[in-house]
């Protein structure tokens, strides 16, 4: 009877053993950022996605959310003359892109605010001296409302405001978005710890699949 018990304990523990392996928790995803909605029909959740858009790039190559088609990308809203934030912003994008400059999986884009100023040429030799290329980083201009819209979109501020620095008031983060277009992580792109984290959640996004 004894030898039983003893073997049904084991088969117990081993049991037990079994299932909390099977249990064990995932490492967490990556949440998706936003207002979310839920499809009354449906009961499906639905998050805010980037819409469609179109600008132009330093080599004057159309860019739109194809040109991301299966990648993710880092952004964010600068002017090249922005007498604040913006050089530190660039040197962490330039981290960044050093970081996954042979991970074709990874793209970045940054949005000109100053469309007076950066101008296509001027946005080609602003990358030239970075010494980045397009297929990796676009630096980007167009309209100045869809500009300004893309913003909200990011959930940042940029806007024109003469009491600002260089005249435009703008957010320091950068956005990491996922093929979906879902906004997945941000950080502020003036704190190279933070940096340092964002990095981390886009290893983290790239390792989802």
């Amino acid at each position: 009877m004894q030898k039983v018990i003893y073997y049904a304990n084991i088969c117990l523990l081993i049991f037990i053993f079994l299932g909390s392996c099977s249990n064990e928790p995932q490492e967490d995803k990556l949440p998706i950022l936003g207002n979310k909605d839920v499809d009354e029909k449906t009961g499906e959740t639905i998050y805010h996605q980037i819409p469609d858009f179109e600008f132009i790039n330093q080599d004057s190559v159309k860019i739109t959310n194809a040109s991301f088609a299966d990648k993710v990308y880092v952004t964010d809203f600068f002017f090249i003359h922005c007498p604040s934030i913006c050089p530190v912003m660039t040197a962490q994008m330039l981290r960044i892109h050093d970081q996954f400059e042979n991970n074709d999986k990874v793209a970045m884009v940054s949005h000109s605010i100053d469309l007076r100023n950066d101008t296509i040429p001027a946005l080609k030799n602003y990358a030239n001296k970075l010494g980045v290329k397009s297929d990796k980083w676009n630096f980007v201009t167009g309209e100045e409302d869809q500009i300004f819209d893309m913003a909200d979109d990011y959930f940042i501020t940029a806007r024109k405001d003469g009491d600002a620095p260089g005249g435009f008031d703008h957010s320091g983060r950068l956005i990491l978005v996922d093929e979906n277009r879902y906004v997945r992580s941000f950080c502020n792109g003036t704190d190279p710890e933070d940096v340092d984290r964002f990095m981390k959640d886009i290893e983290k996004l790239l390792n989802e699949k």
